[in-house]
């Protein structure tokens, strides 16, 4: 699956190869050692570059771990299962897969723990991982309209909070199912979910 990360960032390395190979080498290391004792030393050593390499992008840790969860993310992708509904069951099944992995569920915890201590950390955060994932609302919205599931929104400002909103919902459904309260995120309850988040509450004694 083509990862999205190609996109030029500032600052980014200049050898697309050595990004690659340091984000790698990151996610390694939070499965091997966990966040607490990951050092730049160490992913600089797995990704077989030098240190400098690594402070022209990324000032800390932090930054890098960021970095090399939001990399996993860019794998989702919205499946075109025919209708509105089993397109969100495929995306949350995905996007469930994704936190299940040890470098995802490590890093991602890590780092929006730190963030409530930190300004740019969350800003980094809401940039790098919550912005790039909102085209999968844009994407199935305009494929839902398509299909004359749902209405055009004519209303721009409307429409860009009501985005907001769903990813809101669905990213924080997931993360506290998989994450928090460590609950299967599987086909059972991602349609249940669904139903509710299509159907409102009333899918709930329905469903």
């Amino acid at each position: 699956m083509q990862s999205r990360t190609s996109a030029a960032r500032p600052g980014r390395p200049r050898s697309a190869a050595a990004a690659t190979a340091i984000l790698a080498a990151t996610r390694e290391v939070l499965v091997e050692v966990g966040w607490s004792k990951l050092t730049l030393g160490d992913v600089a050593t797995r990704a077989g570059v030098a240190k400098t390499t690594l402070y022209r992008r990324w000032s800390g840790k932090n930054e890098l771990v960021v970095d090399a969860v939001a990399e996993l993310f860019d794998e989702l992708e919205l499946p075109d299962r025919g209708t509105l509904a089993a397109d969100v069951e495929g995306v949350v099944l995905q996007f469930a897969a994704i936190l299940a992995r040890p470098e995802a569920k490590s890093g991602l915890m890590a780092v929006v723990a730190e963030s409530t201590r930190d300004d740019a950390l969350r800003q980094r955060i809401g940039e790098s991982i919550v912005d790039r994932q909102k085209r999968l609302v844009l994407e199935g919205r305009a494929r839902a309209q398509a299909r004359g599931e749902l209405p055009p929104e004519p209303d721009a400002a409307e429409s860009a909070r009501t985005m907001d909103l769903i990813f809101d919902v669905i990213a924080g459904a997931v993360v506290h199912r998989a994450l928090v309260s460590a609950e299967p995120v599987d086909a059972t309850w991602a349609r249940s979910f669904t139903a509710l988040l299509l159907n409102g509450l009333t899918a709930a004694t329905t469903d």
